[in-house]
C-alpha cells in the first residue's frame, strides 16, 4: 500500500498516478507498506532513488543500516510489530531521507506510523520538510515504545505479586499440587512473553538511537537548529527508555529464577511424598511376606490370635515410620 502525505496547511489525501513520472507537489512523506511492484516502480521513478528490499533491510551490519551520500540518508532499523494473535515480532523499516522528503519502506503494520499519520494534519512547524517529518515520526516510535514498556512494567508488577504474594505469608489452604504447578507454568509463560517483548523493544531502541545520532551528526546543513536540538532530546529519551528496559530485563530474570525455584520446590515436595509412601510401605510388606510363608513349624501358625496379631504388627510397622517422619519435621 502506497500513501503520499503533503506538507501544506490544507492537508488532504493524495491519490498517486502510478503511471506518472513525478510526485504531486508538496509531498513530504511517502509511506510504502508491503508495496506492490507497480507502486515501488512508481516511487523509484518519481524520486530517482532505488528502494531497499526486505533482504536489504534485514542486514545487521552498521554500514548497511546507516549510509549517507549526496545529501541523502539511507537508514534501517527493526521495530516491534504484533501479528493478529498479539505475538510480537521485529520487523525491519527503511528510511530514505532528504531535506524535503522522507520515504519509509515497511512490511508490517505499525501503530506508531498510524498514530503519526493521524496527527500529521495537526502538525506544528517542526513537521515542515523531510527531516522535520522524520523527527516527528521518530517521536511517535519513541512514544509507542514507551507505552509498550509501561505495559510490560505493569504486567511484571502483577506477576511479581502473584509469585511473591505481595510480601504476605501464603494462606494455610493451598491449591492442589497439580493446579499450583499449572499456575506456576502459566506464570512462567507470561514472564517469558514479557521478557521477549522487552528484548525486542531493546533492539528497536538501539536501532533508533543509532539512526537519530547519525542523522543529527550529519544534517547540520540540512535542518534548522531547533530540529537538531529536538533530536538531541530524542537521544536522551531513548537513553532513559533503554535504562528502564534494562531494569525490566533484570526484573524478568528475577521472576524467572523465583518461578523456577517454586516449580522445583513443588516437584521436590512430590518426590518427598512418594519417598515417604515407599518407605512407609516397606515394613508392612516385610511383615506380611514373613507371615505369608506358611511353613509347617511356624510357631504362630496355630495361634488363635495369630491373624489379629499379624494385622496389628502391620499397622504398627506402618505408623512407626510416619511418627518418626513427623518428629523429624518431614511431614
Amino acid at each position: 500500500m502506497l500513501t503520499l502525505h503533503n506538507g501544506t496547511p490544507d492537508y488532504k489525501d493524495i491519490t498517486p498516478d502510478l503511471t506518472g513520472a513525478a510526485l504531486p507537489p508538496q509531498v513530504t512523506w511517502i509511506d510504502i507498506l508491503d508495496g506492490t511492484g507497480e507502486e515501488i516502480a512508481y516511487v523509484e521513478r518519481a524520486t530517482g532513488h532505488r528502494l531497499p528490499t526486505l533482504a536489504d533491510l534485514q542486514e545487521i551490519e552498521t554500514s548497511s543500516r546507516l549510509r549517507f551520500a549526496h545529501d541523502m540518508f539511507i537508514l534501517s532499523t527493526p521495530i516491534v510489530s504484533r501479528d493478529k494473535d498479539g505475538v510480537p515480532h521485529g520487523t525491519p523499516v527503511g528510511f530514505i531521507l532528504t531535506k524535503n522528503l522522507l520515504v519509509t519502506v515497511r512490511f508490517a503494520p505499525l501503530k506508531a506510523f498510524a498514530s503519526f499519520a493521524e496527527d500529521y494534519t495537526r502538525r506544528d512547524a517542526l513537521h515542515a520538510g523531510g527531516i522535520a517529518v522524520f523527527t516527528g515520526l521518530i517521536d511517535a516510535i519513541i512514544d509507542r515504545a514507551a507505552d509498550i514498556l509501561e505495559e510490560v512494567g505493569g504486567e511484571l508488577d502483577l506477576l511479581s505479586q502473584s509469585v511473591f504474594g505481595g510480601g504476605k505469608q501464603a494462606p494455610a489452604s493451598r491449591q492442589a499440587p497439580a493446579h499450583e504447578t499449572a499456575s506456576l507454568r502459566e506464570t512462567l509463560r507470561r514472564i517469558g512473553f514479557n521478557g521477549d517483548l522487552s528484548s525486542k523493544i531493546r533492539d528497536s531502541l538501539l536501532g533508533i538511537a543509532r539512526i537519530v545520532s547519525y542523522v543529527a551528526g550529519l544534517s547540520a546543513d540540512m535542518c534548522a537548529p531547533e530540529l537538531r536540538i529536538h533530536m538531541e532530546t530524542q537521544r536522551h529519551d531513548i537513553a532513559s527508555l533503554a535504562d528502564y528496559d534494562a531494569h525490566l530485563a533484570n526484573k524478568v530474570q528475577l521472576l524467572l529464577d523465583a518461578t523456577m525455584g517454586l516449580i522445583n520446590i513443588e516437584q521436590n515436595n512430590i518426590i518427598k511424598v512418594l519417598t515417604i509412601v515407599s518407605v512407609v510401605g516397606v515394613p508392612p510388606t516385610l511383615v506380611a511376606s514373613m507371615y505369608g510363608m506358611n511353613f509347617h513349624n511356624m510357631p504362630e501358625l496355630s495361634w488363635a490370635w495369630g491373624y489379629p496379631y499379624g494385622l496389628a504388627l502391620i499397622a504398627v510397622s506402618a505408623i512407626a515410620p510416619l511418627l518418626w517422619f513427623k518428629m523429624r519435621g518431614w511431614l
